[in-house]
């Protein structure tokens, strides 16, 4: 297993940073990005660092309705170029009007679009699109209802036929917890073979705690009152569960094809509400009331119900597992959002835990499962070869086993995987395809979450 490590991000960075801007803006860059209805601050994310062969120009297309969305987009840009430290140098140019989609597409000012906003329309966006010639990296959730989830099978169908990539931004594959977990189950000698599980006890459980009040670059984050309204943000069910479902058909069967016909079985789902009151809103969105779209989710005038949270209990090629997110007003202080998460091997269980004990910081432990014992020599075999993929991982012991030691170059923030992303993306690009797993797997995430939401309703 290849992975890159955080000085060879920094490196480029500082590259890219030393070139003179006339240098770059002259050259023909092979890769021009364009962003499509910034609503969401990870369309920001995506340029929070330079990228080689990418035009620092980049072409911004809004609605002319959605001023305050595209304003916080171009604020968190600047910030990124005005930063004392590795600054940034994109300079975007911006068209708003009512028909900024059919201008981007007429004008065709770039290859890859960048979507990360309003996810109601965000299917058609991508159909549209790609129907047009383009290249896309979405934001997740590409699709949050049953009834467009043709649609996006359609949309993978036409990017193939038009050569080009429709692809999600998957930022959890780089936590290197996560990405250390995967690496574990894949030695038999220590994990042993993925169990099966039961629905009262799952061979894989993911939970994700998330906050809407939060602190994204430095500052308190300014949402969109339309991120409250699930007719628009989608359900948390649909929402922020694809990353748990793509990581568990990612560690489960690594590089492999999963049939979303065939390979999965959903046995029951739930949702429930956050209940937000008016103060909270405001102090979140920075408006004074809740907008007309919102006051079919309020109750006795000042509560705001939001179905931010969701479970997932199901089966993937026999194999049970359960995701769920949560979504809290507010972290408690020092806190911020949280992971757990549990692979069920026959010889030892992985585990990454995120409280307390842990400062609140993600933290990968092995622990002896089944009653077996003696596994010092089995961790001893399996090393190695994390070692050889992740240079300076080592174990320490503790009460219930080990606790997996990870040297901090490897401690990116989240903010930070959204360049590993578009590095891959961008290696993916100049191959000129995915690898052959990641569009059915893709397919399958999103019939996931989605048949959840339908199930979660009845």
């Amino acid at each position: 297993m290849k992975i890159p490590l955080a000085s060879s991000l920094l490196m480029a960075t500082l590259l890219t940073a030393c070139q003179s801007a006339e240098k770059t803006d002259t050259t023909k860059a092979a890769f021009r990005l364009i962003t499509l209805d910034p609503g969401h601050f990870h369309a920001a994310l995506v340029q929070k660092t330079m990228y080689p062969d990418v035009d620092s120009v980049v072409h911004v297309y809004a609605p002319d309705d959605q001023t305050a969305d595209l304003q916080l987009h171009l604020d968190k840009i600047e910030g990124y170029n005005t930063r004392p430290e590795n600054p940034t140098r994109w300079k975007e140019v911006v068209y708003k009007g009512p028909d900024f989609l059919d201008k981007m597409i007429a004008e065709k000012q770039g290859n890859v679009v960048v979507m990360a906003g309003n996810n109601r329309l965000k299917t058609d966006y991508i159909q549209k699109t790609v129907g047009a010639g383009f290249n896309v990296l979405a934001d997740k959730p590409m699709v949050i209802n049953a009834a467009k989830f043709d649609e996006l099978k359609e949309a993978f169908a036409t990017a193939e036929k038009n050569n080009v990539l429709l692809y999600d931004i998957m930022t959890e594959r780089y936590e290197i917890t996560t990405m250390l977990q995967r690496a574990f189950s894949q030695q038999p000698a220590l994990f042993g073979t993925l169990e099966k599980g039961t629905p009262e006890n799952p061979a894989v459980t993911k939970e994700s705690v998330h906050h809407f009040y939060k602190n994204v670059s430095g500052s308190i984050l300014t949402r969109p009152s339309w991120f409250m309204d699930v007719a628009q943000q989608g359900e948390g069910i649909v929402d922020v569960t694809t990353h748990l479902v793509d990581l568990v058909q990612w560690a489960c069967f690594p590089e492999q094809i999963i049939d979303y016909q065939k390979d999965i079985t959903l046995n029951s789902a739930r949702r429930w509400t956050t209940d937000m009151s008016l103060s909270q809103f405001k102090a979140i969105t920075k408006q004074d009331a809740f907008p007309d779209y919102l006051k079919k989710d309020v109750v006795k005038d000042s509560i705001l119900r939001v179905y931010s949270n969701g479970e997932i209990n199901y089966q993937l090629r026999g194999v049970h597992a359960k995701v769920s997110v949560t979504w809290a007003y507010k972290a408690p202080e020092g806190a911020g959002d949280t992971h757990y998460s549990i692979m069920r091997g026959t010889r030892t269980n992985l585990i990454i835990r995120q409280g307390a004990e842990q400062q609140y910081k993600p933290a990968l432990y092995i622990e002896a499962a089944n009653g077996n014992k003696d596994l010092d020599a089995a961790l001893k075999s399996a090393l190695p070869a994390i070692q050889q993929a992740f240079p300076g991982v080592d174990v320490k012991k503790n009460a219930a086993g080990w606790e997996v030691i990870i040297p901090d170059k490897y401690k990116e923030g989240h903010e930070s995987h959204f360049g590993r992303v578009a590095e891959k993306y961008l290696e993916y690009l100049k191959a000129g395809k995915l690898p052959a797993w990641e569009v059915p797997n893709m397919i399958a995430k999103y019939y996931t979450t989605t048949q959840a939401l339908e199930l979660a309703k009845k």
